[in-house]
């Protein structure tokens, strides 16, 4: 047994200058195929680095070339090899590098440059040689497996901070400092702007950059330099094409994006949208100085076209969009009716007569009511514009214009109307209003489309105006009572006729019997009168027989008479010239025609007493009847005038029939 003792001995010696000799001398070093190395070199005849960390000529340091899978052989004399896995990013995640070696940065960077060389930071050599800066790089890692040299390039991670020789604290704590930054801002995942079940997002990313030029003088937001930069995720492209540092007016919209977020970050800001019966005035903060196109003559403003400073000559339409709120802002329009309440305890859903309340009016009876007033007006799309750039906004144009412009026009009405005429000819006063203030309110660039006015109430309790009231709704209740009464009766007279007609239908057979009945009396009627007009004409016919035939007869006898007469007219003429004069004739007549009297009186001619009453007068006389007569014949041939007849004598005696022949005589005398 002690004779294999030296053997052994030997043994373990040689195994020890094997392991020496090659893992040492020679320096064997096996890498795994998941694993780099990076080579630190201790000396070198070529000496060591003055102000590099990276030796890219054989110098003393680190070298930038990985040890990859593999034997390789690197004395420890002279070596020392960093040996760790490789980089691995998992899917949906970024890496942001820090160059620990490089050239600085120039005043004008944050960043530094993209080196497309260095292969996302595989390959130090080409980084350095291609001018790589040190410091915190513009380029990212996305998701993958990198062979990347940890002596020039330090990894950060959410979760890890990938470096080696991480003895020295303070650059580990600026790279801690570094990362908790960047999870801060959500760094290391990708932007996500995403709606749900394949609808629009809401949202949108307003950008800002935190590298390259700075804004120009008098710009608040950098302009749009196109889409060359991939949306932000190519830097170096979007500094080719002139892009500057902060606020950008190009947003990020729907998608996924791999930005690196020390290079730029994003806000995420609600989309504009603009309702269903508005559009949207632009105020662009953002552009250039704008040709004003409302021309000379207009002094509220301008208008400009797009890409200009000032209010856009057009508006947005009803939509969602992506609308950079820090390049300018979107007045809402309302394109539909607007309803304004001068009224205090109502308010519209537009909240824009919120501070609008009843107009204070004095009528010309001097009652103080407070008059309630509603506005309903509209704005053209295309004058929307006009009207922001002139007013600002609605409640501006509402509060600062519409309210004392209303409030003044019926303050006047109503000093030219009673409380009563202003309640009674409400209609009138709107319509003159609607037709007067739609010129007034067409100045603004709106739309008059209907002035309604309340009632009048008091705001003090006045009594009086509400016993004003009372007495034109008692009289209304009048006027409504007449025309009740008035419908009772025509009700009444409908019920009569009903009736009737009821009536008329219940003795409906009656009727057609009676009817039927009168047709024939009328009929018969008809007849018999047919009959006596036959009879008529028939005593008619012999009625004028008969007085054709009196006629005749009377005409015969009265041209009998007419002769007889001529006759004795011509024998009493030739008598008259026999007896000497017409006096004898007529005595002779009389005569005659007394003893015709005496001849047929049955009377006796002497009276059996004989009674003398004497005169009636002083100068006597007496009553006989011949020589009375004698008398008269005396007197008027010698001319004497005849004594007159008294016309009522006090006593008028009974006349015998010879008196009465004597009378008789003395009219004919006369």
């Amino acid at each position: 047994m002690t004779d294999y003792i030296p053997y052994l001995v030997y043994a373990l010696i040689a195994i020890v200058a094997f392991y020496v000799l090659v893992f040492k001398v020679f320096g064997l070093r096996v890498i795994n195929s998941n694993e780099v190395a990076v080579v630190e070199k201790w000396w070198s005849l070529k000496g060591s680095l003055k102000d590099a960390i990276i030796a890219l000529n054989g110098e003393a340091g680190y070298s930038p070339d990985l040890l990859r899978g593999g034997i390789h052989f690197k004395s420890v004399f002279m070596y020392k090899i960093h040996r760790y896995p490789l980089i691995t990013i998992p899917q949906g995640q970024i890496a942001y590098i820090f160059a620990r070696d490089g050239s600085p940065l120039s005043p004008t960077q944050t960043l530094g440059k993209i080196i497309p060389e260095a292969n996302n930071f595989q390959n130090v050599r080409g980084y350095l040689q291609k001018g790589g800066q040190r410091g915190p790089q513009r380029g990212i890692l996305r998701e993958g497996t990198y062979a990347i040299n940890l002596a020039q390039f330090i990894v950060i991670t959410p979760t890890e901070i990938k470096m080696i020789d991480s003895t020295r604290r303070q650059e580990r704590a600026e790279l801690q400092s570094m990362q908790n930054t960047l999870r801060d801002r959500g760094a290391f995942g990708p932007v996500v702007i995403m709606a749900e079940k394949d609808q629009m997002s809401d949202l949108m990313g307003i950008v800002t950059v935190h590298d390259g030029l700075p804004l120009q003088s008098g710009e608040i937001i950098a302009p749009s330099v196109g889409e060359g930069h991939s949306s932000y995720q190519d830097p170096e492209k979007f500094l080719e094409l002139g892009g500057r540092r902060g606020k950008q007016i190009q947003v990020l919209t729907d998608g996924t994006y791999y930005i690196n977020r020390l290079f730029a970050t994003v806000e995420f800001k609600p989309k504009t949208v603009v309702p269903i019966g508005f559009v949207g005035v632009v105020v662009s903060f953002f552009g250039n100085e704008g040709k004003d196109i409302t021309g000379e003559d207009y002094r509220h403003g301008e208008l400009v076209a797009e890409g200009s400073k000032g209010v856009l000559e057009k508006p947005l339409m009803a939509g969602k969009y992506a609308f950079n709120t820090d390049a300018g802002k979107v007045v809402l329009v309302p394109t539909t009716n607007i309803i304004l309440k001068w009224n205090k305890t109502e308010t519209g859903d537009h909240k824009y007569d919120e501070n609008l309340t009843e107009v204070d009016i004095i009528t010309k009876d001097a009652f103080e009511p407070a008059l309630p007033l509603s506005v309903v007006m509209h704005i053209d799309y295309r004058q929307a514009p006009w009207v922001i750039q002139r007013f600002g906004d609605i409640n501006m144009l509402v509060n600062q214009s519409l309210d004392p412009l209303v409030s003044a026009y019926f303050k006047d009405v109503a000093q030219t109307k009673t409380l009563i005429e202003l309640i009674q000819e409400r209609s009138e006063i709107r319509e003159r209003a609607v037709e007067e203030m739609r010129a007034k309110f067409a100045k603004y660039n709106l739309q008059l489309e209907e002035v309604l006015i309340g009632t009048p109430r008091s705001l003090v309790n006045d009594p009086m105006i509400e016993n004003i009231l009372t007495q034109l709704r008692e009289r209304q209740i009048a006027e409504e009572k007449k025309v009740t009464y008035g419908k009772q009766q025509q009700a009444a007279e409908s019920e009569k006729t009903l009736r009737e007609a009821q009536a008329v239908a219940e003795q409906q057979s009656t009727l057609t019997r009676s009817k039927i009945q009168i047709e024939v009396e009328r009929n018969s009627g008809a007849a018999m009168a047919s009959k006596a007009e036959q009879e008529a004409n028939q005593i008619v016919a012999l009625a004028k027989a008969n007085a054709t035939k009196v006629r005749v007869e009377g005409e015969a006898e009265a041209s009998k008479e007419s002769n007889v007469g001529l006759a004795k007219a011509q024998a009493i003429d030739a008598q008259v010239k026999a007896y000497g004069g017409a006096e004898y004739r007529v005595m002779q007549e009389i005569a005659d025609k007394l003893a015709d009297a005496i001849k047929n009186a049955t009377v006796s001619v002497v009276p059996s007493t004989v009674v003398n009453m004497g005169s009636r007068d002083n100068e006597g006389g007496s009553d006989n009847i011949v020589e009375a007569l004698l008398k008269l014949i005396t007197m008027n041939k010698l001319g004497i005038e005849l004594p007159k007849v008294e016309d009522k004598p006090k006593v008028a005696p009974k006349k015998a029939p010879v008196q009465k022949v004597v009378e008789a005589v003395k009219e004919e005398v006369k």
